[in-house]
């Protein structure tokens, strides 16, 4: 299980209400991924994410020694650096609805 699946599970076992934003309703809203390994710095892993509604987000990741560079896991990392930005922007959006209805 990764960090994301172990936060997301941690959320949910002290959850007391539906309210929550949860990684399975994030990975919904994503439409499109892409990978580039720019050439001035190959190891380095880019990750555009862009969402159903057309937000884009930009993930990164890179090893500091290039000699541990993988390409499946530089992959992993760098979108999941896109989901823990999309995390708070989620939990502003659903605190925006919950106001609304206060």
């Amino acid at each position: 299980m990764g960090s994301l699946e172990v936060s997301d599970a941690e959320s949910a076992a002290v959850q007391k209400t539906a309210n929550r934003v949860s990684l399975d309703s994030m990975k919904e809203k994503i439409d499109q991924v892409s990978f580039l390994n720019p050439p001035i710095h190959p190891t380095m892993t880019i990750c555009v994410m862009q969402l159903k509604n057309g937000f884009v987000l930009v993930g990164k990741s890179a090893p500091a020694d290039s000699e541990n560079f993988n390409e499946e896991l530089g992959r992993k990392f760098a979108e999941e650096d896109c989901i823990r930005q999309m995390w708070p922007l989620e939990g502003y959006a659903l605190r925006e609805r919950l106001s609304a209805t206060e």
